[in-house]
């Protein structure tokens, strides 16, 4: 769930400018001057809105209210992101990340048995349990694209294409073996780049696995523990792994980009020479 916003990230002389009941006022004036013929609505008008404008944007009332407006739309944008997500997921990873919802939520209901006293620290690990939850779904959704990529790749096709330019370097011409020695270098990239990505997948998914172990052992502990606090480390502990792990996931995923540019280029893994002898 998004933070709601600090002050200093609202320009509230814009939202008051912008608020429907101003700018309505604002046509209305207009239109009178327009139907009177006169500009003195438009005067009045403009000097009514600077009053406006040097009064209500400091009104805290005011702030409140577009603060929380703002913290709703985040919301509404953070549960459109998520769904989105979900919905490019296959049916098995979905079915994998309801069943991590599952868990999620029977410790969540274990943990709301405690005493009144316990309430904040439990509020506390359902806010952790959230974000959890939303890096396995954005890990989950990372995983699917890794394969996909993988699946897209032609390495076998590559590497041919590195030997067979090697092999005729020495007997083509300077301009040409110029250009091919640069070919050589850009595909051995794209070869050492594949490299990182599939070690990267497989990272992915140990994280995944790691994420549904900690936190069924967390369930399980949920059901006799009485202090919330002891779960604390535990929690804190796995989202520090999982920060890392999409950490360099957003660094694949930027070298994927790149090398999916290059794959359009060479045409999905085929290179140009494989092209030709087709």
């Amino acid at each position: 769930m998004p933070d709601n916003d600090r002050p200093d990230d609202i320009n509230y002389i814009k939202e008051a400018f912008s608020w429907q009941y101003n700018v309505i006022g604002l046509v209305g004036a207009a239109a009178f001057a327009a139907v009177s013929g006169t500009a003195l609505p438009l005067i009045l008008g403009a000097g009514v809105e600077l009053m406006y404008l040097a009064v209500v944007p400091n009104n805290s009332r005011f702030q409140r209210l577009i603060r929380s407006r703002k913290y709703e739309e985040k919301k509404q944008e953070h549960a459109v992101s998520l769904s989105k997500l979900i919905g490019e997921l296959t049916v098995d990873d979905r079915d994998r990340y309801a069943r991590f919802g599952q868990v999620c939520k029977a410790v969540r209901e274990n943990y709301r048995r405690l005493s009144s006293s316990s309430q904040m620290l439990v509020a506390q690990l359902e806010q952790k349990l959230d974000a959890l939850q939303q890096s396995f779904l954005r890990l989950l959704n990372s995983t699917h694209v890794h394969r996909e990529y993988i699946r897209s790749f032609d390495p076998i096709a590559i590497d041919r294409e590195v030997g067979h330019l090697k092999k005729n370097l020495e007997r083509e011409p300077e301009k040409v073996r110029e250009i091919n020695t640069k070919r050589i270098e850009i595909l051995s990239k794209r070869l050492e780049k594949f490299q990182k990505i599939r070690e990267n997948a497989r990272v992915l998914d140990a994280q995944l696995n790691a994420m549904e172990d900690v936190l069924e052992l967390i369930r399980d502990q949920s059901v006799t523990m009485r202090d919330p606090q002891e779960l604390t480390g535990q929690l804190d502990g796995l989202m520090q792994n999982v920060e890392s792990t999409e950490k360099t996931v957003q660094e694949m995923e930027s070298i994927m980009e790149l090398t999916a540019a290059a794959n359009e280029t060479f045409g999905n893994g085929v290179t140009g020479s494989e092209r030709m002898r087709n």
